[in-house]
């Protein structure tokens, strides 16, 4: 699509785990143009997941060129810039706003002796008191520790500490800013005050003047410098708003700004995602709560590990066959997989995947756990894999959604999003096993478009960012479950939950 000469145009910037995201948009909410650009994370070890900023950076600067080109947009048009990305991951900088050493990622599990430290020292309550979730592999926090205890010659260094998005932000503008969503998962937040906790800063020994400002979602951080301008092809002087992490930014993208909507999203892990009014807890820490991206508001949610990225270990071992038809005829290996799923009746015929390739969060805290197919038979077939593999990351977004219908909020309508939501299959495996109906919205684009939704406000051409989601997000379709597959699923799930607390004892770590 060409872009008129004069037409104003807002941008998301999505700092992904796999790969960055740009979302060239309209003010009506249609995508003009967007760019992919992949990288690779490393795991020297097992359980170790990073990556190098400059990548990001690299990738970034290339997505941004390519939507221009793609568009012909005058890049003088563009009103905003909005930022989102991987949350939790751990940048370091140092005096001279220079990388320390590669970026400690969200997937990383290295930390649980930090985790358990953190425990000790202040208590799982005092703890949740806080910042509102307790001490967890993923967050920023306990990477912090961990280079404070294992790499002290890193750790002397540090000025800085940053997320992601939040080293975009700086590239782009020299400022070190970050937002209340983001800065919720880094386990150094007052979550309920919306500012960074004194006192958790002070007992973990952790510098407040190396935290970067925090901001409400839509503020301006800063504007676009001359060098990142040549770099990227924006204008010198384009305003750049906080935005959020990636889960509240997808929100954002999917209208998940009112209570009873309620966002299932697919990518490389799973998150189920609800709007509080108010701070809401869970006692035993299995859902986390954040601020939202919305001013004045919260929510909570439920993560696994490994959903999209399951599927994604699938097809990077054991579907070579796949990859080659698929470029053969030139179709999405993804597609192939979910024909393969849907020549499979629903429950695997005994054939049951718990997705814990990463260990789990919600609602296991336990980073230790480890994936398992369980009742195979000489009947199964590769097919029969790849859909209880499906099935098994939908009843662990299942897992999230029983503990906040437990918390006493609504679930009037779920949204599905992500990569699982572009399968046919997918999707109704999720409406069997939630028992209700999923819908897609028409905007696709996650949270690089939510936080394009987020520069729109901040620069002015929207007055808040409720009334742009209900003018500019529409529902597209709804999958309704299947109602002879509904309790075989039911059945399946309680397969699935009693293999967990069978086999929890043995997750040890070798």
């Amino acid at each position: 699509m060409i872009a008129m000469a004069t037409q104003s145009l807002l941008i998301g910037i999505d700092v992904g785990t796999s790969g960055v995201k740009v979302v060239l948009a309209d003010l009506d909410g249609r995508t003009v143009a967007q760019s992919t650009r992949t990288y690779d994370v490393s795991q020297p070890q097992p359980l170790f997941a990073e990556q190098d900023p400059e990548i990001w950076w690299e990738q970034t600067c290339r997505a941004l060129q390519d939507v221009f080109v793609k568009s012909g947009a005058n890049p003088g048009n563009v009103r905003g810039i909005g930022l989102t990305g991987q949350m939790h991951s751990l940048v370091l900088l140092d005096e001279h706003g220079a990388v320390i050493r590669p970026a400690i990622l969200w997937s990383d599990q290295r930390t649980q002796e930090q985790c358990d430290w953190i425990h000790s020292e202040i208590g799982l309550e005092k703890t949740i008191d806080l910042v509102a979730n307790p001490a967890l592999t993923n967050f920023t926090a306990t990477k912090l520790l961990w280079v404070r205890q294992h790499e002290p010659e890193h750790y002397r260094r540090i000025r800085r500490v940053l997320l992601p998005k939040d080293y975009i932000r700086y590239r782009l503008t020299g400022e070190f800013a970050s937002d209340v969503s983001d800065a919720s998962g880094t386990l150094l937040l007052d979550v309920a005050g919306r500012k960074w906790s004194e006192e958790m800063c002070e007992r973990l020994s952790i510098p407040l003047s190396w935290l970067p400002t925090v901001h409400e979602s839509v503020e301006v951080t800063g504007r676009v410098h001359e060098k990142a301008a040549q770099a990227t092809g924006l204008v010198a002087g384009t305003p750049v708003v906080a935005g959020a992490g990636d889960q509240a930014a997808g929100a954002i993208g999917n209208g998940i700004v009112r209570p009873g909507v309620v966002s299932s999203t697919i990518g490389t892990s799973g998150v189920v995602f609800a709007y509080a009014e108010g701070i809401v807890r869970d006692p035993k820490g299995r859902l986390h709560t954040f601020c939202h991206a919305v001013p004045g508001a919260w929510h909570v949610m439920g993560v696994t590990q490994a959903a999209g990225g399951s599927l994604q270990w699938y097809r990077n071992e054991f579907a070579q066959l796949e990859r080659s038809t698929a470029e053969l005829i030139g179709r999405d290996v993804y597609e192939l997989l979910s024909d393969e799923a849907a020549s499979v009746p629903p429950g695997s015929e005994g054939l049951v995947f718990l997705p814990y390739l990463m260990g789990e969060r919600t609602p296991h805290l336990n980073p230790l756990a480890r994936g398992v197919f369980f009742g195979i038979t000489g009947r199964h077939r590769r097919a029969h894999f790849v859909r209880s593999i499906m099935e098994g990351v939908a009843f662990s977004l299942r897992d999230c959604l029983e503990l906040i219908t437990g918390l006493g909020l609504p679930v009037e309508q779920i949204r599905v999003s992500g990569g699982g939501a572009r399968s046919e299959v997918w999707r109704s495996i999720q409406a069997g096993v939630f028992g209700q109906d999923v819908c897609t919205v028409e905007a696709n684009e996650g949270p690089a478009f939510g936080a394009a939704l987020l520069a729109g406000v901040g620069s002015g051409c929207f007055e808040d960012i409720v009334s742009a989601c209900d003018a500019r997000i529409r529902v597209h379709a709804s999958d309704a479950p299947n109602p002879s597959h509904v309790p075989i699923y039911a059945k399946t799930y309680d397969v699935y939950r009693a293999l967990y607390t069978s086999l929890q004892p043995h997750f040890v770590q070798k």
